[in-house]
């Protein structure tokens, strides 16, 4: 491939607006073409995209108000954080073969002008995938959440909603390492067993099966819960009220519950939050950001060790890029959903 050829580029495209639960349909692949040289006097860099990450709050932003979050624009490429390869850069903080991870397209290459939102990839004895995982933004968000925003103590009662996602499997192995006592939860036998087994999660549940959530929380949180890492919302933030501790903390990081609803669903049991002193804090990785070389200081080694097990969903090829966005809001995946768009 001669320098600054013009290539074919397949993306994928936001077609429109949601309502309700989104389908494939809402999304769909189209063909163009794309420079592999940077504009003459740009200091945008072009990457070849290798890995691109699914996530839950990109349901979010297939809304016309998408709350915090920019949404998609109908018509254009998606949008979200990648692995990539630069193929040339105009930046001089970029070179041709760096490795980066950061906001990209959902196409083959990219022309990034927005180059503030990369980072170099500076560790290349893990996969290339953990830096959309594990050492990207869902590493730092179980981060962040649990130490920066729990304070843990050892010894304490952790419970973790949605456990076996990209953000879920980490809060309950730090848990683990500090000596807390873990509890997670998860939508398949397969998951709960991946928790217990492949996680170290003291104990876990198919939340499906239990016909009251308050009830089993209890059985297994006979003292209480002491942290609360939020990530469905709904019935079962409205379960974990009455069981928190005093002085009990949540960090409130996502609630996929009621992100394919049109009207939310009501929480009941928020008395608990002033009776019980409960500290409730959402938040959004974004913000902290100036704390990822911290954070990579702490789990690298971690990863190194063995310490920290991580499960990826790889589906290969953009073709496949829909249906595993799509499948996010149905529990097909285990553990952190990847899309592989090509080899280094």
């Amino acid at each position: 491939m001669a320098d600054g050829e013009e290539v074919g580029n397949t993306q994928v495209i936001f077609r429109g607006y949601v309502s309700g639960f989104p389908n494939e349909s809402d999304l769909y692949l189209a063909n163009s073409r794309i420079s592999l040289k940077v504009p003459e006097g740009s200091k945008a860099v072009v990457v070849k995209n290798l890995y691109l990450s699914c996530d839950p709050y990109m349901r979010l932003r297939m809304s016309c108000d998408a709350n915090y979050f920019q949404p998609f624009k109908p018509g254009s490429v998606m949008t979200g954080n990648g692995v990539a390869k630069v193929m040339d850069s105009g930046h001089p903080s970029f070179s041709k073969g760096d490795l980066v991870w950061g906001i990209t397209r959902w196409e083959e290459y990219t022309l990034v002008t927005a180059t503030e939102s990369l980072f170099k990839i500076p560790d290349t004895d893990v996969p290339l995938s953990y830096y959309i995982g594990i050492l990207g933004v869902p590493g730092l968000t179980a981060y962040v959440g649990f130490y920066e925003l729990c304070t843990p103590k050892k010894g304490e009662y952790v419970y973790v909603s949605s456990a076996s996602g990209a953000v879920g499997q980490l809060v309950g192995q730090f848990a683990k390492l500090l000596g807390c006592y873990v509890v997670g939860s998860a939508g398949t036998k397969e998951k709960v067993d991946l928790l217990k087994n492949k996680f170290g999660f003291d104990e876990a549940f198919n939340y499906k099966e239990e016909q009251d959530l308050a009830t089993c929380l209890k059985r297994y949180f006979p003292e209480g819960i002491d942290i609360y890492f939020e990530n469905v919302g709904g019935a079962m933030l409205d379960a974990v009220l009455p069981n928190m501790r005093v002085h009990g903390r949540i960090a409130a990081c996502g609630m996929i519950s009621q992100y394919n609803l049109d009207k939310p669903e009501g929480i009941y049991n928020l008395m608990n939050v002033i009776s019980k002193q409960i500290k409730m804090q959402g938040f959004i990785t974004p913000s902290y950001f100036h704390l990822y070389p911290k954070f990579l200081e702490t789990i690298l080694p971690h990863i190194k060790e063995g310490k920290v097990a991580y499960v990826e969903d790889v589906a290969e090829g953009l073709q496949n890029a829909p249906p595993a966005l799509i499948g996010l809001f149905s529990g097909h995946n285990v553990g952190k959903q990847v899309i592989q768009v090509a080899m280094e």
